[in-house]
């Protein structure tokens, strides 16, 4: 394919312990002894950031790993354990100066109100790149974890009241973003007068009772981080079916999706689009990044290879929720702009092999497409909104 996309893609990045293949620690361009270091992320996010990308996501829960979808496990083989990716977010930011930092929060169990300043305060140490991705959970073990409530076991994901549980959880998450934001906004942009002649460092009429009264949450507010720098930090989430596609639909910036062909790229934004719509949000801009995990190689021979290797170390073929793809720069950039050219605006890339992948990446991948005309060759925005062509938000409280 040799047309170029109408519109420069943006590109992120999904980061995860040694890569999103389950034996990618034992790979020869793995670092598993650095895992639980900061330098060790501090180096993927720098490499990120030589590719121009847009932002890194990182990985986190409320559990191990596991390779059950509900159920912890007893494995050996594979990584467990990781370090909290808000925290690593914030260790992470003084060290970069342009790409975007959102970690994984789960709101299931977790209170808006440590969120919404934790990502505020992230805000302010990358001086405004940071977003948030929300997802929930619907284990069990994890539930266990915090004691206030249980969570029924889902004993088949056709089932009326799994769909129920799952349908709840992400009315809960669209809650959590809207009191998370209602927070962000609780101060205004002015609200900090800092005049010593006077006395007066605030003006407590700009601060605002958030007053949130819903099913799963009452919020009275207001915060007690003056409003991030950006307003409205980046807010992400991943979907792969209606009810998650309805969340971002109402409550995202950026909606991480996984077609695995240009027919699905095509039904699954027009679902999402028509969400957008019935949620009063049409006129309001949403990216749709599509989702792939990436072999990359300089021949599709070796990249085949490599993803060969790693399946007999883990002893199955390995599969996700995402498409896997496996072969050259090249042969990716020409992917990338099909689904483009079908309704997605970015792509969410996650490395097989952080290692190995990431780099591959951003010193081959990037130049391909900078070649197409088709990717940023410098930093144009000092903000993650302004990267990804996102006006800064009114604040919803302050007088007109």
């Amino acid at each position: 394919m040799s047309s170029t996309s109408p519109v420069p893609l943006h590109l992120a990045v999904a980061l995860d312990g040694a890569g999103w293949h389950p034996a990618a620690w034992r790979d020869p361009a793995a670092r598993p002894h650095d895992l639980f270091t900061a330098g060790y992320w501090a180096g993927l996010v720098a490499e990120a950031e030589r590719g121009l990308l847009d932002f890194v996501t990182i990985e986190d829960g409320l559990g191990p790993q596991s390779a059950h979808f509900l159920d912890p496990d007893d494995r050996r083989d594979q990584v467990r354990g990781r370090l909290d990716a808000v925290l690593v977010a914030a260790r992470v930011a003084p060290l970069t100066r342009h790409i975007g930092l959102v970690p994984t929060v789960v709101a299931t169990h977790t209170e808006p109100f440590h969120i919404s300043k934790a990502i505020a305060t992230l805000d302010y140490v990358s001086t405004g790149r940071a977003g948030l991705r929300v997802q929930i959970t619907a284990r069990p073990n994890e539930a266990a974890h915090f004691g206030r409530r249980t969570v029924a076991r889902i004993a088949a994901y056709d089932d009326p009241a799994t769909r129920a549980l799952v349908a709840d959880l992400f009315d809960e998450a669209a809650d959590y973003v809207e009191v998370v934001r209602r927070l962000w906004d609780s101060w205004e942009d002015d609200a900090e007068i800092r005049d010593a002649a006077t006395g007066r460092f605030i003006d407590r009429n700009k601060l605002h009772y958030i007053d949130f009264e819903g099913r799963h949450f009452s919020v009275r507010g207001p915060s007690i981080t003056p409003r991030p720098p950006q307003g409205q930090p980046l807010v992400t989430a991943l979907a792969h079916d209606t009810v998650p596609y309805r969340l971002v639909a109402r409550a995202a910036d950026v909606g991480y999706v996984t077609p695995h062909d240009t027919g699905q790229v095509r039904a699954i934004v027009a679902e999402v689009r028509a969400e957008q719509l019935a949620a009063g949000r049409a006129g309001e801009p949403l990216h749709l990044f599509g989702d792939l995990v990436v072999f990359l190689d300089d021949t599709p021979a070796a990249a085949a290879a490599r993803r060969d290797r790693l399946d007999t170390l883990a002893d199955e073929e390995y599969t996700g929720d995402a498409r896997v793809f496996t072969g050259s720069p090249a042969q990716l950039a020409d992917l990338l702009q099909e689904f483009a050219a079908a309704g997605l605006t970015g792509f969410r890339l996650r490395p097989a092999v952080a290692g190995h992948d990431l780099p591959a990446i951003s010193r081959k991948l990037v130049p391909e497409l900078q070649r197409r005309g088709a990717f940023r060759r410098a930093y144009e925005a000092g903000t993650l909104r302004g990267l990804l062509g996102l006006p800064r938000p009114a604040n919803r409280y302050a007088a007109v």
